[in-house]
């Protein structure tokens, strides 16, 4: 059982009834990345909405991104 899947979805809920437009993303959270520019700088290791768990190409550092669904963007990066 995920002790955390009932805060996730409402995250999830949240981030998708507020899906900002990238550049409001941009000015709350810094860099964002769409489907594409995500696939260029990471890995994704795997996935609990609303967020996605990557490894930068570039350094091979793990971390953390947030990711809402219309429009699809991912924010937010932190290093784990």
């Amino acid at each position: 059982m995920d002790k955390t899947e009932n805060i996730r979805r409402e995250m999830t809920i949240d981030l998708n009834n507020n899906a900002l437009g990238r550049a409001d993303l941009e000015l709350k959270y810094g860099q964002v990345w769409d489907n594409d520019e995500l696939t260029k700088d990471f890995s994704v290791l795997s996935f609990a909405a609303p967020f996605i768990l990557v490894e930068s190409k570039a350094t091979y550092a793990p971390g953390v991104l947030r990711f809402q669904d219309r429009p699809r963007f991912y924010f937010d990066f932190e290093p784990t």
